[in-house]
């Protein structure tokens, strides 16, 4: 081979790699194509119309802590008690629900509440974020960020300066946080005191 077209072929094998690692895909033949770019995520607040779709998903988050000692204790009439306690949230002018969409489908889940903190402490209310869930084929395709985004959005128009949250910990969960800047403060503790 002369020199040129070595450097034809290092060139192209280059553009290549550049196309794989950019999300493209190689077909059988070696040439590169491009993947679809997944449609985006739309963030929108839940209605009382959402009620069967946000029982689902956040029966779906306890299911998915089954081994945990506190939320893998799902009672066996659950879903029938999660209409009314999520129907309640929806209706508190204290708290919000957000809904994650990507073509159409419902695809994540967070819920905001306006909580008054310590009357000895500063600042006087915070939010708390509780029930995230993301479905699992919707992982790290940008839906938590895009609820966090919508959250936050929430937050400064209530003039709220903080979020907090509980989540379980190991897993994925611990890091996704982290990378969105929540760091650890204290610890939950639990103790069975058994039958008398």
């Amino acid at each position: 081979m002369t020199p040129r077209r070595e450097a034809g072929v290092g060139s192209n094998r280059t553009a290549i790699r550049a196309a794989l690692t950019l999300g493209s895909a190689q077909r059988e033949d070696g040439a590169a194509t491009a993947e679809a770019t997944p449609p985006p995520v739309t963030v929108r607040r839940a209605t009382l119309g959402d009620l069967p779709i946000i029982v689902e998903l956040r029966i779906a988050l306890l299911r998915e802590n089954a081994d945990h000692p506190v939320y893998g204790q799902l009672r066996g009439d659950a879903r029938d008690r999660a209409y009314d306690v999520f129907g309640a949230q929806l209706h508190s002018t204290q708290e919000v629900m957000f809904l994650a969409e990507r073509d159409g489908e419902v695809v994540g889940i967070l819920r905001c509440v306006d909580t008054p903190n310590s009357p000895l402490l500063d600042p006087a209310r915070y939010c708390y974020v509780s029930s995230v869930y993301v479905r699992p084929q919707a992982r790290r395709r940008g839906v938590l960020k895009a609820l966090l985004r919508r959250a936050t959005d929430w937050c400064r128009e209530r003039g709220l300066d903080e979020m907090r949250l509980h989540n379980v910990p190991g897993g994925s969960a611990g890091a996704a946080w982290s990378a969105e800047g929540f760091t650890v403060m204290e610890e939950v503790r639990r103790k069975e005191l058994g039958a008398r």
